[in-house]
């Protein structure tokens, strides 16, 4: 994925019925699920909580835990809303790609502290996108909305047969 410096706000701004819609998805859970890159290069995933504060997208986690610093070493990571009970995914499944950029300023985490209790020492993320995607179904189609930096919203439409995916609202 490459470095687009894109910021949660940035895409709040550029697409903002969709970023809602995509905020609205990790609201009513606190934990996700955090893909991060091994050394090895092979994928960890980890629970986490996501916290939306200040036009970020933040993630905190305990000091030296296996996840920050496969993020200090690899800031690669994608972030999946958690989908919640039952079968009917509670308005569609949610993945967030991009990077993961520390934040060090002393300033900048005792704030944090300060408003959320976190326990302290930890290590701060912000999460820079560098894709957003919303998968749900509608009756008999797979509908796939994603969002890239610089780049309108995209939808696609897929049904359950060989047809070729194709663009739909």
């Amino acid at each position: 994925m490459e470095d687009t410096g894109t910021s949660w706000s940035a895409f709040e701004a550029a697409e903002p019925e969709f970023a809602a819609t995509v905020r609205k998805r990790f609201e009513p859970y606190a934990h996700h699920v955090l893909a991060t890159v091994r050394k090895d290069g092979s994928p960890r995933l980890s629970g986490i909580e996501a916290d939306f504060r200040g036009g970020d997208l933040l993630l905190g986690m305990m000091p030296n835990s296996r996840k920050a610093l496969d993020l200090r070493r690899d800031p690669r990571c994608s972030l999946l809303a958690n989908p919640g009970p039952g079968t009917d995914m509670g308005g569609g499944d949610v993945r967030i790609s991009g990077r993961a950029v520390e934040i060090t300023d002393p300033e900048a985490l005792a704030r944090y502290a300060a408003e959320t209790g976190a326990p302290q020492p930890f290590h701060l993320f912000r999460v820079e996108p560098g894709e957003v995607v919303r998968t749900r179904v509608d009756g008999e189609e797979m509908v796939v909305r994603s969002w890239v930096p610089g780049r309108p919203v995209r939808t696609v439409r897929r049904g359950n047969d060989d047809a070729p995916p194709r663009p739909g609202a």
